[in-house]
């Protein structure tokens, strides 16, 4: 079977600048992307912008701009921030592409096809800000305004003649679905949520709208736009040229392999997606992962509410891979995580600077002037040199595995936890104190150097440009990174000169109380 890999950000609703957790969703996808690239993976790496609906048109309306222009600004935005952001992805879908277009009518047709879809008339509660309908229980009055419970959101009171999807004709079988891929939902509080909505019963869903005009017309029916929703879960599917399903790209990568999305969009994509791609008889997605929210103080960031932070003002003043390593070692995935100021301070200075910085530059320098600036050959193990060696070879099918389950806390904590130990190896060895054994001074030097490549590799889809910068001792390029290559006793070439580097991350000097 090809090892093949196709994981999505959610596209990005580009009413707005982006935030900070646009970045958060785009990091982390970027960080599996990149460690199945470098375990041997073709890897299809999908993000892009979801530009129809009517808070574009409105947003649109308020600047002044034709949508699609407006749309065209901003969704650069959002291209330009994946440079920003280094990401690895290989294709940017935008929704107003006609490649889109094209996949949107097609998979209502079938729909329609199949008896999933009907015309009748529209009443109840909508919030344009999420585009989405709510029923009498998930909205309350703040203030004397009706909001959604869980966004907090406007709601408004609609009438429209509309088109409606059977979704509670596939009630049952998503729950039998459910039931039978318990790993289709991730975590498992998420899909605890999921679950007990389809319990409590579905209800057919409007799929779309007469009350504005930007979106995507219905098949034959030009007085109707589709429903936002409908229109951006299927740039999963016109991202790999569906409808022709027969074309090598699309088989290769669907079913895709993981959707990361917000939690607050988890029921489009756990409830509704799935459902739609059960009537178009399209397989189901094998992974939707619903992580946290990056809070601004106790609150979700939102552009209402005026708490946005800014990405691109943290890398000017830090530096991306010192985010990139805060954001995917401090915010517990899974869950919501605040961004600290302190704490990313702390991070650079203890973790990166500190723990793996200082090691590079120590044991790089010791090796230049007390190994003649090479990989030594003349070695020994001991014990004490092949267990810690032996670590990363013994634990990699396990990182593997966790890395499937999307669990980045292992990682990340096993990644500090080997920083610890190197330090720790290196200090306790003392091989400044071996000047008299040499065969022993070089096994320190060269023990530490080969944990310095392995941890390097494993930092490289966390903090790619600092880990390649830091491979440069050994000139490795970006290209050599393979993950398989620490589960080896292929270990460093002996006798090859050994670069210095530079710094690799400077200190931040905290102001006192």
């Amino acid at each position: 079977m090809d090892k093949t890999f196709y994981i999505t950000t959610p596209i990005y609703y580009p009413s707005a600048k982006p935030h900070m957790g646009h970045a958060y969703s785009s990091i982390v996808a970027d960080f599996f992307a990149r460690f199945k690239s470098i375990d041997g993976y073709e890897v299809h790496f999908l993000t892009g912008t979801d530009e129809h609906g009517l808070k574009i048109q409105k947003s649109a309306e308020k600047a002044g701009k034709d949508p699609q222009i407006f749309c065209d600004q901003i969704s650069q935005t959002f291209r330009d921030l994946s440079n920003t952001l280094n990401l690895s992805n290989t294709d940017f879908i935008r929704t107003t592409e006609p490649r889109h277009k094209k996949t949107v009518q097609h998979l209502w047709k079938e729909l329609e096809k199949n008896d999933d879809i009907y015309l009748s008339n529209y009443s109840g509660w909508y919030s344009v800000s999420d585009e989405a309908f709510y029923n009498e229980d998930e909205i309350e009055e703040v203030d004397g305004n009706k909001v959604s419970i869980t966004s907090k959101s406007s709601v408004e009171w609609i009438e429209e003649e509309s088109y409606f999807f059977r979704l509670s004709k596939w009630e049952k079988p998503l729950l039998e679905y459910y039931d039978a891929n318990p790993d289709f939902i991730s975590p498992e509080s998420r899909k605890n949520e999921v679950i007990s909505f389809v319990k409590n019963g579905l209800k057919d869903l409007s799929i779309s709208r007469k009350s504005f005009s930007w979106g995507i017309p219905v098949p034959n029916n030009k007085n109707h736009v589709i429903y936002v929703w409908l229109d951006a879960l299927t740039n999963y599917l016109s991202a790999l040229n569906y409808p022709n399903k027969e074309d090598d790209f699309f088989k290769k990568f669907w079913p895709a392999s993981v959707h990361l999305i917000g939690k607050d969009i988890l029921r489009f994509h756990a409830v509704y997606w799935p459902a739609f791609l059960l009537a178009a008889k399209i397989d189901l997605p094998k992974r939707v992962y619903g992580h946290g929210w990056i809070l601004s103080g106790e609150e979700k960031m939102s552009k209402s509410k005026g708490n946005i932070l800014d990405p691109l003002e943290i890398i000017e003043q830090y530096g991306l891979d010192p985010l990139r390593y805060y954001l995917i070692k401090e915010v517990s995935f899974g869950k919501d995580g605040n961004i600290s100021q302190e704490r990313l301070e702390d991070c650079i200075n203890s973790d990166l600077a500190n723990n793996y910085g200082n090691l590079c530059q120590r044991v790089t320098a010791f090796a230049i002037k007390n190994c003649d600036g090479k990989i030594p050959s003349e070695i020994k193990f001991k014990d004490e040199d092949l267990i810690i060696l032996n670590k990363y070879k013994d634990n990699l099918d396990k990182i593997r595995s966790q890395i499937d389950k999307q669990n980045i806390n292992f990682y990340i904590d096993y990644i500090v936890n080997s920083l610890f130990e190197a330090n720790k190896y290196f200090n306790d060895q003392e091989p400044w104190k071996k000047k008299n054994d040499i065969i022993r001074l070089n096994t320190i030097v060269y023990t530490t150097l080969e944990i310095v490549r392995k941890i390097s590799f494993l930092l490289y889809p966390i903090i790619p440009e600092t880990s390649i910068k830091a491979l440069k001792i050994f000139d490795i390029d970006e290209k050599d990174i393979k993950i398989n290559t620490i589960s080896k006793n292929d270990y460093l070439t002996k006798d090859i000169n050994i670069k210095k580097i530079d710094i690799l991350f400077k200190k931040i000097e905290k102001k006192n109380d």
